[in-house]
């Protein structure tokens, strides 16, 4: 395997590249801290500030009181030196987001599928007016936008990035990222929505820096994001964590792999599943989120210990084979479970497993999937801006 050299101009790219990620995690930072917190001299550091004020990626934003003499400058990374995109896609709307290269949420804009003529059965039209809304709502050009992920509902086959299925996109196909990439002129990426969640759950939420962990997506459907070592593991085929077909005692096996509500886990603790639950207990709602929510409120206590043994036969399957240490419930029906539906799983599944893992709720705000999609969007914006050089 070839080594690059290490030339002047390859060390000062990596100087470079350090003192960015360092103004974003713990900026802003004078010439004196960010010689320090590098090990450069004061003369390479501000070498180093000169030639990125010189590419407008970094500002001076303040000033540092001091003792004696002058204030010390303060440096920033320039918010507005990129701009990325996430979009999250449902069968009815799709929400889209744009981002700084700082990570701020700068717009955030849904479109109903049926806004757009034509664009449940063409994804690009449907993609492109996404993105000319959440462009304009951000005051910027899609020229501006130097990365884009898009989280959907299906496999997305990681040789290729494409859709390989997905039964709730039909028109999400081979074929489809070329497509987008034709139309939209920027650099696309296509990920399993649940795989973003995870994603978004270690940057900002109950998985923040651990790098074991799986999220178990709970809701009308079902979905599994693993994180192995500090990264997505997602399978020969992009298969990896399509819980619901996990096989379930006492449930019947499928019988026809195109129809995922025969999967057996599905079958267990799908939307119906819990549904039927619900109602067996007389719990009312115009959701599986509202009858979970209510009965968190009011009881019956034995319908949530149902439920946490249903979930945890998915769980304690993970645990046994992955031993990840850590599982965070999402999804709908997690999120209204909260920390109450968590801790009857964790002790549901402790009466099963030799090993314990412990269950949390989500911490993510917002839409985790578009939270996912951007968090994906800036590693790519920041590799290619940040390892520029002039």
């Amino acid at each position: 395997m070839a080594r690059r050299p290490g030339t002047p101009q390859l060390l000062r790219q990596l100087n470079d590249r350090a003192a960015l990620e360092l103004l974003l995690s713990g900026g802003p930072l004078t010439r004196a801290e960010l010689g320090e917190r590098t090990g450069l001299s004061k003369v390479t550091a501000g070498q180093l500030l000169a030639r990125l004020q010189e590419r407008e990626l970094v500002s001076v934003v303040g000033e540092q009181a001091g003792g004696r003499g002058p204030n010390a400058a303060l440096y920033g990374v320039v918010p507005s030196c990129a701009y990325v995109a996430g979009l999250d896609v449902l069968p009815d709307r799709i929400s889209a987001g744009v981002a700084d290269i700082t990570g701020e949420l700068v717009a955030e804009v849904t479109v109903e599928v049926s806004a757009e003529p034509g664009g449940e059965e063409d994804p690009v039209r449907l993609v492109r007016g996404a993105v000319r809304k959440a462009c304009a709502a951000a005051g910027i050009t899609r020229s501006r936008l130097r990365a884009f992920v898009i989280g959907t509902k299906g496999v997305v086959d990681p040789r290729s990035g494409d859709v390989s299925f997905s039964f709730d996109l039909p028109f999400w196909h081979e074929g489809v990222l070329t497509d987008l990439r034709r139309g939209l002129g920027i650099p696309v990426t296509i990920e399993n929505d649940v795989n973003l969640a995870a994603l978004a759950e270690r940057e900002c939420g109950a998985a923040l820096g651990v790098d074991d962990f799986a999220l178990l997506w709970a809701g009308v459907g079902q979905g599994l994001g693993v994180m192995l070592g500090g990264r997505l593991h997602r399978g020969f085929t992009g298969g990896a964590g399509e819980i619901g077909w996990l096989p379930v005692p006492g449930e019947p096996l499928p019988t026809d792999v195109s129809e995922p509500q025969s999967g057996s886990f599905q079958r267990l603790v799908g939307g119906e599943a819990v549904t039927g639950l619900a109602g067996a207990y007389g719990i009312d709602g115009a959701s599986i989120a509202e009858r979970v929510r209510t009965a968190v409120a009011e009881g019956p206590e034995s319908f949530l210990d149902e439920l946490a043994g249903r979930l945890a036969v998915g769980v304690a399957a993970v645990t046994v084979v992955l031993d990840p240490g850590l599982i965070v419930l999402s999804g709908d029906v997690g999120r209204a479970g909260g920390p109450v539906l968590a801790a009857r799983v964790e002790e549901a599944v402790a009466r099963v497993c030799p090993s314990r893992p412990r269950v949390v709720v989500t911490e993510v705000e917002g839409n985790p999937v578009l939270r996912g999609a951007l968090v994906s969007a800036l590693h790519q914006a920041r590799e290619q801006v940040f390892s520029e050089t002039i």
